[in-house]
C-alpha cells in the first residue's frame, strides 16, 4: 500500500471515530485509547488550541533543572545528522511535554513552525491531540504516529516517532525525545531508531550515576571507617554507596524533605544525618521506638498526572512522598477503593484479570510493605483502618492511569469511585 492510500484510508478512519460511526479499519489500539482521551479533553480536531509559549527564561531555568541535559550530547550525536538528511527534525520535550531543544533539517524547521512546533511550546496531548511527544508521556512507550493517527487534521501532512526517557535513578519520566518531519520522508524504522537512542540516553545517565555513587564511596569510606554501630552513606536519592554494621541494602528511603540532624527512619528508627559530598551520611542512634508525632495519620495517592503518580504519607512530624511504579500505583488504587481488603486472588483478579496470579501480587505487595509497611496491613492486604486515605484523580477520567490495562483500572475509567 502506498503513502497515498495508507493516508486516505486512515483519514476516513479517523472521520468516522469522531463521527461515531464504524469503519473498514479500526484505529491501532494505542491510537483509539489516545483518541478518546483527547475527546475528553475537548481538543478542536481541526485546530488544536496552542497555549502560548514559554518565556525564554522559564525554557532556560527547564533546561538547567532537567537531567535531560546531561544526555543532550548523546541524542545529538545519534539523532541529528540523521535526522537532517532525512529531512527530519529531533525535539526533546521534559515530563510536562514542553518543548525544550529543536534541531535538524533548516526547511522542516520553518514548517514546524507553521505548526507551533517549536520550543516553548505545550505539545501535551491534552493540548495538541495524538502526537509523538504527548502520547508517549501517557503511555510510557514509544509511538509512532502517522498522519491521520494525529488528532488534529493540521498534523496530517506529518509522521512522529517518539520515545520516553525515564530516570535511572528514581524511575522518573523525564521527558521524551521525538523525531517528526513532512509525511513523505517518513522511514519505518525511524521509530525503531528513535528508541534505541532514547535508551542509550537512559544508559548514559545510568552510567553517570554510577559514577556519582562511587565518588560518594570514595568520600565516605574513611568517614565510616570511625562510626561506630549501625550507619551508611546515601546519595540524595537513597542509593546506598557505603555502609557498615549492618546487611547493605540498595536503597534507603528518604522523607521528601531529608535534612541533617535526628531523623526517625522506618528502616532504621532515629537517626543521625549529616551532610556529606553528594549525599548523606546517616547513623542509627539506637532507639527503634517510633515518636508520637512520627506515626502516620494520612495518606495521598496522586493519580493526577500520567506516569508520575506518587504517594505521600503523612504524621505531625512531617511527610514522605514515594514516586510509585504503575504496577504499585494500581495496587494502592485498588485498596484504596475496597477499604475493607483484598486478598491476593483477588488483586490478581483486579489487576491481570487471573486470579491465580497471586506469587506475583505477593511479590509485589511485600515490595510495597517495605517502605509503606506503617499504612499497609495484610491477611487481607488493606490500608490501616485509623489512617486516613485520599486519592487524587486526574481531571478526566479516561485519563485515570492510562498506561494500565488492569480491569479494576478501566471499570474505573468509566465510572470512577
Amino acid at each position: 500500500m502506498d503513502v497515498r492510500e495508507a493516508t486516505r484510508l486512515l483519514k476516513g478512519m479517523r472521520a468516522a471515530a469522531l463521527a461515531g460511526l464504524p469503519s473498514k479499519v479500526a484505529p491501532r489500539a494505542e491510537i483509539d485509547a489516545s483518541w478518546r482521551r483527547v475527546l475528553g479533553h475537548g481538543v478542536d480536531p481541526d485546530g488544536a488550541r496552542q497555549a502560548g509559549l514559554l518565556p525564554l527564561a522559564e525554557v532556560e531555568r527547564r533546561r538547567q533543572a532537567s537531567p535531560l541535559r546531561e544526555v543532550l550530547p548523546v541524542l545529538r550525536e545519534a539523532l541529528v545528522s540523521v535526522a537532517d538528511a532525512a529531512q527530519h527534525i529531533m525535539v526533546v520535550s521534559d515530563a510536562d511535554g514542553k518543548l525544550l531543544w529543536r534541531e535538524g533539517h533548516a526547511s522542516v524547521l520553518r514548517s514546524a513552525d507553521a505548526l507551533g512546533f517549536e520550543v516553548g511550546a505545550d505539545w501535551s496531548e491534552g493540548v495538541v491531540g495524538t502526537n509523538g511527544v504527548g502520547t508517549p508521556l501517557i503511555t510510557g512507550r514509544p509511538m509512532q504516529v502517522y498522519s491521520a493517527e494525529h488528532f488534529v487534521s493540521t498534523h496530517h501532512t506529518w509522521t512522529c516517532a517518539g520515545a520516553p526517557i525515564v530516570d535511572p535513578r528514581d524511575g522518573r519520566l523525564l521527558g521524551v525525545v521525538d523525531v517528526s518531519g513532512p509525511l513523505s520522508t517518513m522511514h519505518p524504522a525511524t521509530l525503531a531508531f528513535v528508541t534505541s537512542v532514547s535508551r542509550l540516553a537512559e544508559a548514559e545517565l545510568r552510567t553517570r550515576h554510577l559514577a556519582a555513587v562511587e565518588r560518594l564511596r570514595t568520600v565516605a569510606a574513611p568517614v565510616l571507617c570511625r562510626v561506630g554501630g549501625r550507619a551508611l552513606a546515601v546519595d540524595t536519592n537513597g542509593w546506598t554507596a557505603a555502609v557498615t554494621g549492618m546487611p547493605p541494602v540498595d536503597r534507603l528511603p528518604l522523607p521528601k524533605s531529608f535534612r541533617a540532624g535526628r531523623v526517625w527512619l522506618p528502616s532504621l528508627g532515629m537517626c543521625a544525618v549529616e551532610p556529606l559530598p553528594g549525599g548523606w551520611l546517616v547513623q542509627a542512634v539506637g532507639d527503634d521506638v517510633r515518636p508520637a508525632d512520627a506515626i502516620p495519620r494520612r495518606v495521598v495517592l496522586d493519580l493526577s498526572r500520567p506516569r508520575r503518580s506518587s504517594v505521600t504519607v503523612s504524621g505531625e512530624a512531617g511527610s514522605w512522598t514515594q514516586e510509585l511504579s504503575p504496577r504499585h500505583a494500581e495496587l494502592l488504587y485498588v485498596l484504596a477503593v475496597h477499604r475493607s481488603g483484598r486478598t491476593a486472588a483477588q488483586l490478581a483478579h483486579d489487576i491481570f484479570e487471573d486470579p491465580t496470579r497471586t506469587v506475583t501480587v505477593r511479590a509485589e505487595m511485600s515490595r510495597l510493605r517495605r517502605h509503606l509497611a506503617e499504612v499497609l496491613a495484610h491477611r487481607p492486604y488493606r490500608f490501616a483502618e485509623d489512617v486516613e486515605v485520599e486519592v487524587v484523580q486526574p481531571p478526566h477520567p479516561a485519563d485515570l492511569l492510562p498506561h494500565s490495562t488492569a480491569p479494576a483500572v478501566r471499570g474505573a475509567r468509566h465510572h470512577p469511585y
